[in-house]
C-alpha cells in the first residue's frame, strides 16, 4: 500500500462529511409544523399545550429576542418503514455556534409530559425502534429564541440583546427542516468507528507502528464503501477496522474516569428564568440517555438547579430522583451554586455547603465527599476549613488551568487552607469541563498530567453546558471504543466517588498546596458590576444581624424566629453568588434584577431586624433610646451582640482651617491634613508618633486608567492598565460640612463627592465616597500610599486572613497584580501598622516603592478598585450613582483591622423603648475570637447554634458564656449543625465554656434548650 498519510487524512474528512455522515438517515419525510409564539414571559406548559397555532415552513423566520414558541409537530411514520428504526430530526434553526449559545427546545407529549431537550448537536427524538408503521407524531415543542450575543462571531462586541428591555423584537432565527427519517444504526456505528481511529491516529506520533496500522485499515475501510451505496456496505467497512479496534491498550495506560456532566451557569448570558428552562432540557436529554446506555454516568452539582426542576418541572424531577436512586444521576459538589469562593462571606460560603449539603441529603438521601467548581475564578485560601467542616473533604476544579502566567504544578495534590486543613484536589488534566471526548482531549489529558510516574488517574467532565444538552449518545459510543484501545488512554464511566477512590488510593502523599489558588485572570471580576457587589455585602451584614437579633428575642421574650423567611432570603442571597453574578460578568438583565433583588432582600431583613429589637427594647413610649451592636466586637460602651442606652456623643473632630488651605481633623489620637486639593497628605498616629501617609505623597487619591483588556471585558483587567493613568486631583468644592470636610470632584462625565471625618475616640479616618459614574472603558482606583516597610500585607478571606507579597520576586507574585480582600487589608512594620476597612469592595492592589534622598524609606501603596466600565456583555455596566466607605486607621494591630472591618459592614441601630439594657446572649473574654453566627437551628429545635473563629492568626484560649441557657450540654457540630464524631465537649468555666483554638481554626457550638425552647 503507497496511500500518503495526508491524503487518507484528508479523504477520510470528505468521505465522512459528504457521504457517510448524510447516510445515518437515508430516508426521511416531512414533518407539519404550526407555530404560536410569545414576546412576554414564558407561560405555563399547559397554556402553551392548548395555545392557538399557525402553520409555518421551513426557511420562515420565527422568535423574538428572548421569546418563547410553540410548535406544533405532527406526522406519520410510513408503513413501508416496518421494522426500521424511525427517529424524528427536528432542525429549530441551529447555528454552527457551541450549544447553550443561541436557540433551545422541549418536546412535550400532548399530555404534558416532556421528551427529550433540543440543541444543535442533539436534536434527534427516537420515536420506534423497530417501528410498525403508521405510528402517529403529535409533539409541542417549547423554543427559546435566545439571542446568541456573539452571532457576528467577533466576541466582546457591545450590545443591546442582553435586556429583554433593549432587545428589540427583529426574529432571531430561521426554522430549519423537522422531519421523520430512518436511523441506520450500522452506519452511524461506522462514524464512530472512524471518527474515534481518525482521531487516535492524528494524535499518535508519525513514525508510530500504531499510527500507520490504524491509517492501512482506515484505508482499507473507504475502500470497502461504496459511495453510492454507503447503507449497502457500512458493515463490510466495519469489518476492515474491527482488528484495530480490538486492539488492547497498554497496561501502563493512563486511567480515565469519564463523568457525564453539563455545566450551566446559574446565570450568564441569559437570565435566571431561562436556566430553569436550560436545566429542564438538559436533565430531560439526561435521565433518557442512562436508560439508554446501561454504562453511562451523568454528575449535577448546583443544589438549586434541582431546586428549580422540583418547582417548575416535576414531571422531569420524578425522573431525575429515580437516576439518583439507582446510582447513576449523581448529586455532585454539596453546594447551593457554584459560587464565586473569592468574595463570599465567611458565613455566606459556610452556607452555600448547608443549603446544597442539606437539599441533597432531605431530597435524596445522599452526602457528597466532593466539593464541584470546575469553573470557579480561583480559590480563597479560607475555603479548605469550610469543605471540611461541611463533612467533605475533597475538591475538583479545572478553571487554574486558564491562569495565563503561570502553569499550576500539579493536576493532584493535597491543598492546605489558613487552619492546616488539608482536602484532596484534584485539577482533570483534560483542561475542559465541557470533554467532548475527542481524541485531541483526551491525548491532550495523558500528556499533560503533572503526576505521571506516580499516578496515572484522572477524572474528563464529559458533555455540552449552558443549555447545550450534556453528554450525547455520540459520546458515549466513543467512551465504548475507549475502553481498551491500543495508543489511547482508558476510559470508563465512574462517578467523582468512585474516582477520587481511586486517586487517593494510588496517591496516598501527594504534594501539597499551601493557600490561596490563585486564577491568573478574570482578575476584573473582584470590581465589575459594583451594585451588585453592594448588594451581596450588605445583604450579608443583614442577614447576621437579622439571625442574631430574632435568636435573642426568640429566646428572650418568646417571639417566634422567622425560620421561613430567612431560610428564603439565604437561598436568594447565595444564588446570586453564583460565579458569573456576582463577580459581574452576566448579561444587564442579571444584573438588573439582582439589583431589584437586594434592595427587595434589604428591605425584608430590615424589618425582621427591626421587629426583634423591637420586641427586646420593648413600648417605644418608654424614652429610652438604645444603641444595638451587632457587631461581634464591644463599640463605644455597648457590648457586642447587645444593646445600650447611651448618651449623645459628639460627631467627631471639628475641622479647622489648615495653614496654606484644606483642613486639619484631630480629636487627640489621630491628626489628619486635608491639602487644599482634598487629599490627605498627612494621617499622624500621635500616641505611636507616628506618620502614616508616605513623605511627598497623598492619600484619598483617585485615579483613573483606561481599561481595555485584550479579551474578556467584564472579567478581565490586564497588568498594562497601570502603564497609563491620571491623578484626579482637581477640585471642584472643598469646604466643612457639619464634623466633616466635604471633597467634590468632577472628571469626563462624572462627578465624586466626598466626606471625611475623624470620630471622638477613634484613631481612623472615615471616608464616605459617592460617585456619579458615567465613564467608558475606564478603571477608578482609591490610593493610600503608606509609610510602612512591609514586605507582606494581610487580606481579610473567610475565617480569617490571608498573606501576599507586597513584592513580584517571581512572576507567581508578579501575577497577583489584582486580588480579593473581604472588610479590610492590614500592612504592618513590626510593632506598628495600618487598616485599611471598607464595606462593599473587594478588589485590591499593593506596590510597594524604594524612596531616596532625606526621606528614604519604602512606600507600600495600597489601593481599592473602586468602578470599572465594560462594555460587555452589559455595555452599561456600573453606570450611575454608587457609594463607598473607607476607614484609614493608623496604628492598627491585625486585630483592630478586624474590629474597624466588622464596625464598617455592621453599624450601630437605635431603638426608643423602655429597657436600659439588653445583654449578649454571647459573651467572649477574648477579642481574638470573633462570634461570626448567633442563629437558632436550623432543624427548627429551639437549640442556639453560635460559630466562632480565630481572627488573628494566633493560638488562644478564651470563655464562651452562653447568658440565660446552661453551657454544660454545650456540643460541637460540623456546618450541618450534626455532633462532630469523636469530639469531646469543651471545657466548663465560669460559667461558660473554654475553648482553645489554633490559628484561624472555626468551630460550630450547638447547645439544647430544651422542650420550652422548642415551642418558640
Amino acid at each position: 500500500m503507497h496511500d500518503d498519510r495526508a491524503l487518507v487524512e484528508a479523504r477520510l474528512d470528505r468521505v465522512l462529511d459528504e457521504r457517510i455522515r448524510p447516510a445515518i438517515h437515508p430516508v426521511t419525510t416531512q414533518l407539519a409544523v404550526e407555530i404560536w409564539s410569545t414576546a412576554g414571559e414564558p407561560v405555563p406548559v399547559a397554556e402553551g399545550l392548548a395555545a392557538p397555532t399557525r402553520p409555518i415552513a421551513a426557511g420562515s423566520a420565527w422568535g423574538t429576542p428572548w421569546g418563547t414558541s410553540w410548535f406544533k409537530v405532527t406526522g406519520t411514520v410510513p408503513e413501508e418503514w416496518a421494522g426500521r428504526t424511525v427517529e424524528a430530526v427536528l432542525d429549530l434553526g441551529f447555528t454552527p455556534r457551541q450549544p447553550g449559545f443561541q436557540c433551545e427546545g422541549l418536546v412535550y407529549e400532548p399530555d404534558g409530559t416532556p421528551v427529550k431537550g433540543l440543541h444543535p448537536r442533539n436534536h434527534y427524538i427516537r420515536v420506534a425502534a423497530p417501528a410498525a408503521g403508521g405510528e402517529r407524531i403529535h409533539w409541542r415543542v417549547e423554543a427559546a429564541s435566545n439571542p446568541d450575543l456573539e452571532a457576528d462571531g467577533v466576541p466582546f462586541q457591545p450590545t443591546r440583546l442582553g435586556d429583554k428591555t433593549t432587545a428589540g423584537d427583529t426574529p432571531q432565527y430561521v426554522l430549519g427542516e423537522l422531519r421523520l427519517a430512518v436511523f441506520d444504526e450500522t452506519v452511524w456505528d461506522l462514524v464512530m468507528d472512524l471518527e474515534v481511529l481518525g482521531e487516535l491516529m492524528a494524535e499518535l506520533p508519525v513514525d508510530a507502528a500504531r499510527r500507520w496500522e490504524i491509517l492501512r485499515a482506515v484505508s482499507r475501510a473507504l475502500d470497502a464503501i461504496d459511495l453510492q451505496d454507503v447503507n449497502g456496505t457500512a458493515a463490510a467497512a466495519r469489518e476492515e477496522l474491527a482488528g484495530v479496534l480490538a486492539a488492547p491498550a497498554a497496561p501502563a495506560a493512563h486511567r480515565i474516569s469519564a463523568v457525564g456532566h453539563a455545566h450551566i451557569d446559574s446565570a450568564w448570558l441569559w437570565p435566571l428564568r431561562e436556566t430553569v428552562r436550560k436545566v429542564a432540557r438538559t436533565t430531560a436529554n439526561m435521565t433518557q440517555l442512562l436508560q439508554d446506555e446501561p454504562d453511562f454516568v451523568f454528575a449535577m452539582s448546583q443544589a438549586q438547579q434541582y431546586a428549580w426542576i422540583k418547582e417548575h418541572r416535576p414531571e422531569v424531577y420524578a425522573k431525575v430522583k429515580k437516576a439518583v436512586a439507582d446510582g447513576r444521576f449523581v448529586p455532585a459538589g454539596g453546594m447551593w451554586v457554584e459560587s464565586d469562593t473569592n468574595m463570599p462571606g465567611s458565613e455566606a460560603m459556610a452556607r452555600q455547603f448547608v443549603y446544597g449539603k442539606r437539599f441533597f441529603l432531605e431530597e435524596f438521601g445522599v452526602e457528597n465527599d466532593e466539593a464541584w467548581l470546575p469553573d470557579t475564578f480561583g480559590f480563597a485560601a479560607g475555603l479548605p476549613q469550610i469543605i471540611k467542616a461541611a463533612g467533605s473533604d475533597r475538591l475538583l476544579t479545572q478553571k487554574i488551568s486558564w491562569s495565563k502566567t503561570n502553569s499550576f504544578p500539579h493536576h493532584t495534590f493535597n491543598w492546605e487552607g489558613i487552619d492546616g486543613t488539608r482536602i484532596f484536589t484534584h485539577f482533570p488534566p483534560v483542561d475542559s469541563y465541557n470533554c467532548e471526548m475527542t481524541g485531541a482531549q483526551l491525548a491532550h489529558a495523558a500528556r499533560n498530567f503533572k503526576e505521571k510516574g506516580a499516578a496515572r488517574h484522572s477524572l474528563a467532565p464529559v458533555g455540552y453546558g449552558d443549555g447545550g444538552g450534556g453528554t450525547t449518545r455520540e459520546m458515549v459510543a466513543k467512551a465504548a471504543r475507549l475502553r481498551s484501545l491500543e495508543g489511547a488512554p482508558v476510559v470508563r464511566w465512574e462517578t467523582p466517588a468512585d474516582f477520587f477512590a481511586k486517586a487517593e488510593a494510588e496517591y496516598p502523599e501527594p504534594p501539597v498546596w499551601v493557600g490561596e489558588l490563585y486564577l491568573e485572570l478574570h482578575r476584573a471580576t473582584l470590581t465589575s458590576q459594583a451594585q451588585t457587589k453592594r448588594g451581596n455585602r450588605r445583604s450579608e451584614s443583614l442577614l447576621t444581624e437579622a439571625e442574631l437579633w430574632a435568636a435573642t428575642a426568640a429566646i428572650r421574650t418568646g417571639v417566634p424566629y422567622p425560620y421561613e423567611d430567612l431560610d428564603r432570603i439565604w437561598k436568594t442571597v447565595l444564588l446570586h453568588q453564583f460565579h458569573d453574578i456576582l463577580p459581574g460578568s452576566s448579561i444587564a438583565w442579571v444584573h438588573r434584577e439582582a439589583r431589584e433583588t437586594y434592595a427587595r432582600i434589604a428591605a425584608e431583613l430590615e424589618g425582621i431586624i427591626t421587629d426583634a429589637q423591637r420586641a427586646l427594647a420593648g413600648d417605644p413610649g418608654g424614652g429610652n433610646e438604645l444603641v444595638f451592636n451587632a457587631a461581634p466586637h464591644s463599640r463605644r460602651g455597648v457590648p457586642a451582640g447587645g444593646a445600650s442606652a447611651r448618651p449623645a456623643e459628639g460627631d467627631g473632630a471639628v475641622p479647622l482651617p489648615r495653614d496654606g488651605g484644606g483642613y486639619l481633623l484631630d480629636n487627640g489620637l489621630l491628626r489628619v491634613e486635608i491639602d487644599e486639593r482634598g487629599l490627605v497628605v498627612s494621617a499622624y498616629d500621635l500616641a505611636a508618633g507616628r506618620e502614616a501617609i508616605a513623605p511627598g505623597q497623598a492619600a484619598n487619591l483617585l485615579q483613573l486608567h483606561p481599561d481595555f483588556p485584550n479579551q474578556w471585558d467584564a472579567w478581565d483587567v490586564d497588568a498594562f492598565y497601570r502603564n497609563t493613568g491620571q491623578d484626579l486631583t482637581a477640585i471642584t468644592a472643598l469646604g466643612v460640612e457639619g464634623a466633616a470636610v466635604r471633597v467634590v470632584r468632577t472628571f469626563g462625565d462624572s462627578r465624586v463627592s466626598q466626606l471625611l471625618s475623624v470620630p471622638q475616640g477613634a484613631k481612623r479616618l472615615d471616608i464616605h465616597t459617592a460617585v456619579d459614574w458615567h465613564e467608558r472603558e475606564k478603571f477608578l482606583k482609591l490610593a493610600f500610599p503608606l509609610d510602612a516597610q512591609a514586605d507582606r500585607y494581610a487580606s481579610e478571606t473567610q475565617f480569617g486572613h490571608v498573606y501576599r507579597p507586597t513584592h513580584t520576586n517571581t512572576s507567581w507574585e508578579w501575577a497577583k497584580f489584582e486580588a480579593c480582600n473581604h472588610r479590610f487589608v492590614h500592612v504592618d512594620e513590626p510593632g506598628w501598622g495600618v487598616a485599611i476597612a471598607n464595606d462593599a469592595t473587594y478588589g485590591h492592589d499593593v506596590t510597594r516603592a524604594v524612596r531616596t534622598g532625606p526621606d528614604a524609606g519604602v512606600t507600600t501603596t495600597v489601593r481599592a478598585s473602586l468602578l470599572r466600565a465594560p462594555r460587555y456583555p452589559d455595555p452599561e455596566t456600573d453606570q450611575g450613582t454608587h457609594h463607598f466607605h473607607h476607614v484609614l486607621a493608623p496604628g492598627a494591630t491585625i486585630g483592630d483591622a478586624v474590629r474597624e472591618g466588622y464596625r464598617a459592614n455592621l453599624p450601630e441601630r437605635r431603638l426608643i423603648g423602655t429597657a436600659t439594657e439588653i445583654s449578649p446572649l454571647v459573651t467572649v473574654d477574648n477579642d481574638a475570637i470573633v462570634v461570626s453566627a448567633v442563629k437558632l437551628a436550623d432543624d427548627r429545635s429551639g437549640d442556639l447554634v453560635i460559630r466562632l473563629y480565630e481572627a488573628n492568626g494566633v493560638r488562644v484560649r478564651a470563655t464562651i458564656r452562653v447568658d440565660g441557657l446552661a453551657t454544660d450540654q454545650v456540643v460541637p457540630t460540623d456546618l450541618l449543625e450534626r455532633p462532630l464524631p469523636g469530639a469531646k465537649r469543651p471545657t466548663a468555666a465560669d460559667d461558660g465554656v473554654m475553648l482553645a483554638l489554633r490559628p484561624f481554626q472555626m468551630v460550630t457550638l450547638r447547645l439544647p434548650r430544651g422542650s420550652e425552647g422548642r415551642s418558640a
